[in-house]
């Protein structure tokens, strides 16, 4: 039985008979966000602990019927932290209990930019509702990742080339690649909308809904950097 040779692989370094280029490509694209994240903080204040959570579970359930009322706008809706604690007085002898406190924290993340600021508004304009964002970014699937990667690559490739060229010759075969880092994510610009804690005048039922707030999304950056070596066609340098 004849046994097919294996062809030697190629040295981690250049030979006469193999010279070695290592090149880096790089990459930086901006680009539009995809999606907005905000975090909504509900808060609930009373004389006892059952008429404060029981004000903190009509506030929450308001609210989430509020967001999930934008469908498919939301991408993604996530209940946080939940606290109730009291608060002591601060005279008195023992532990007296003045009020208690409680909140409840949502993540929200938003696709539709135009439905984000009407959301913000309507959310702000609520009692006892801060609103911090929006963190804008890009999916983690974004498309824009493997552009970028793409462009690194042929930029490496590219510089491989010319260098073939300064040496009158051309590149022989890939060696190696390597992904050096890929940074791209959110881009923040952030803002706070209405106040926790902060007790407010209630609203007349009939007052009109205050006007969206028109919000600019921030463009995000996204860079790739590849490390590639070729082999060269050996170059008469004589």
């Amino acid at each position: 039985m004849t046994e097919t040779a294996t062809p030697a692989p190629h040295p981690s370094h250049g030979t006469p008979t193999a010279p070695r280029v290592t090149v880096r490509g790089e990459a930086h694209l901006e680009v539009d966000p995809e999606i907005a994240r905000i975090t909504v903080t509900l808060t609930a204040r009373g004389t006892d602990r059952r008429t404060t959570l029981d004000g903190l579970t009509h506030r929450n359930t308001t609210t989430l019927d509020l967001i999930k009322g934008y469908g498919d706008a939301v991408e993604k809706l996530e209940t946080g932290t939940l606290a109730i604690r009291p608060e002591l007085a601060r005279h008195g002898r023992g532990e007296r209990i003045r009020a208690y406190h409680g909140s409840i924290q949502l993540n929200v993340t938003i696709s539709d930019f135009t439905a984000l600021g009407e959301l913000v508004t309507r959310l702000a304009d609520h009692d006892l509702i801060r609103v911090d964002g929006p963190w804008w970014a890009l999916r983690p699937t974004s498309p824009h990742h493997a552009a970028a990667r793409r462009q690194a690559v042929q930029e490496a490739l590219q510089r491989a080339r010319e260098y073939a060229e300064a040496l009158d010759t051309r590149i022989g075969a890939l060696l190696e690649l390597s992904d050096t880092g890929s940074v791209g994510g959110a881009t923040f610009a952030t803002a706070t909308f209405g106040g926790a804690g902060v007790m407010r005048s209630a609203r007349a039922e009939s007052a009109a809904d205050a006007a969206p707030i028109d919000l600019e999304p921030v463009r995000q950056n996204v860079d790739a950097q590849v490390e590639a070596a070729f082999t060269l066609i050996p170059p008469n340098l004589g």
